[in-house]
């Protein structure tokens, strides 16, 4: 499988791309980013991986969408947090970004049909695109909350793409994570991680359907890219954990 993947450095995203260099099946990884990566994540050398620098994730280059589309799914774990950010700037980063994509994507050729070397032609199957929501999203956006309107909207975009697109999206909304020991130390202050650590074994294990272990996450998250459970596009972070056994 050719995979795409946005938010590479985020807590979610760095532990998605460290599941799928260590998956066999997937044959080349793309990761879209502002910037390099850095040097911290300690990422192996192998020859599926390609970087992509892209400066606005609003803007694709008349050269990038077809090469995009060529990819059989697309994780996307680009986020930020709600907080200190304008409703502006947060629709931008959390709507904005992956419905430009999408775009893109269909502007690329993902739904077109494919001209076989016999000459005959072939349907390409659905562009997978697994979208990492979160608990408390809300589709109709009136909640109070800007994270839950804003990512409610996106959901219900998503969810809404005619056939036409060749786009199946699913969504995937985990509760309470927290990076993993390799990683926290670069992606949380010292503050939170201490909070983190305090607060993780109680949620885990008083509030289990509030916690969402950001390793199982990403091989959930893996597993969808490829097709699997294809039946189901909105997952909760209760049904997650249930994946998490299976795989």
């Amino acid at each position: 499988m050719r995979l795409l993947l946005t938010g590479a450095t985020g807590a979610a995203g760095i532990q998605i791309f460290r599941t799928a260099i260590q998956d066999e099946s997937i044959t080349k990884i793309t990761v879209l980013t502002r910037r390099p990566l850095p040097e911290w994540m300690n990422l192996p050398k192998t020859d599926k991986i390609e970087i992509i620098i892209l400066d606005d994730f609003l803007v694709y280059p008349g050269d990038l969408p077809p090469r995009l589309a060529q990819h059989d799914a697309c994780i996307w774990a680009l986020g930020k947090s709600s907080a200190g950010l304008t409703e502006e700037e947060y629709t931008k980063i959390t709507y904005d970004f992956p419905m430009a994509a999408i775009i893109a994507l269909e502007r690329g050729g993902v739904g077109e049909v494919t001209t076989m070397e016999d000459g005959s032609a072939k349907e390409r199957p659905a562009f997978r695109f697994i979208f990492i929501s979160g608990e408390g999203a809300d589709q109709t956006e009136k909640s109070r909350m800007k994270f839950a309107r804003v990512k409610g909207r996106v959901e219900k975009s998503l969810l809404e793409l005619p056939p036409s697109s060749n786009i199946r999206a699913t969504i995937i909304r985990p509760a309470y994570f927290f990076p993993t020991k390799a990683d926290r130390n670069y992606l949380r202050s010292s503050t939170v991680r201490m909070a983190n650590v305090i607060l993780t074994p109680f949620i885990s294990t008083v509030m289990p359907s509030s916690y969402t272990s950001v390793e199982g996450m990403g091989k959930v998250a893996i597993a969808l890219a490829m097709g699997r459970w294809s039946d189901e596009r909105l997952i909760r972070a209760s049904r997650m954990n249930e994946m998490m056994k299976e795989i």
